[in-house]
């Protein structure tokens, strides 16, 4: 007979806090705001998953993302920069674009000895490249990697409540013991979107968003 593994308390917690921090929100006609921490992850071309994984190989699903349609997938990648230093473990994230992108964190790019721009996903033109490589072969990224600018994921009803529309900017105050406020997220609306920010994980654990008491979206 198989014994379930005990769930880690730290998830149980963060899980309980949004629960919480959502049902705020809903109490008081505010929109149910989610704070993602973005970790280090690849996103790749379907030529790109077949290069590095093998003919035919398809993404498999390992977990849904908040925002219906996304999720990281089981894949995993090496990632090499300059001067032979690495990373390891980069998880993939689909569904597949019609460009690869690798999105890391200011401290992910001082360890591999990359110096990423702070772009919009997507805004890869003259950015720097590396070196994925996967099971099966290897890709050598000419551009593509880039530090996300931080951002809020929206639908059309969420951009009214706030009185913003696409490409707006807004600011994120974080309530915790580390508690701040994340000056100009870039605002991206969209149909069937659900509310989300996203920062990387030097904003989060620098915030201690996890702890967070209270996040709230401002208007500029």
């Amino acid at each position: 007979m198989s014994v379930a593994e005990p769930i880690d308390r730290h998830v149980v917690e963060q899980i309980v806090r949004r629960i919480v921090l959502a049902q705020l929100g809903a109490a008081d006609g505010r929109p149910n705001l989610v704070v993602s921490v973005s970790a280090r992850h690849v996103h790749l071309t379907d030529e790109h998953v077949e290069t590095l994984f093998g003919q035919g190989h398809r993404l498999t699903v390992a977990k849904e993302l908040y925002q219906d349609g996304f999720f990281a997938a089981e894949e995993t990648v090496m990632l090499v920069g300059p001067r032979k230093r690495m990373l390891p473990s980069v998880r993939v994230l689909g569904p597949t674009r019609p460009a690869s992108q690798v999105e890391l964190a200011r401290t992910d790019c001082i360890s591999l000895g990359i110096d990423a721009p702070v772009r919009p996903s997507g805004a890869i033109g003259g950015t720097p490249g590396c070196v994925l490589v996967g099971p099966e072969g290897v890709v050598e990224l000419k551009e593509g990697v880039i530090r996300a600018e931080r951002h809020v994921h929206m639908g059309p009803a969420d951009a009214a409540y706030y009185g913003v529309k696409d490409k707006d900017r807004m600011n994120l105050r974080v309530g915790s013991s580390c508690g701040t406020t994340f000056e100009d997220l870039l605002v991206r609306v969209g149909e069937k979107i659900k509310l989300e920010v996203h920062i990387d994980t030097d904003e989060g654990n620098a915030s201690d968003v996890d702890k967070a008491e209270k996040v709230e979206l401002l208007k500029q």
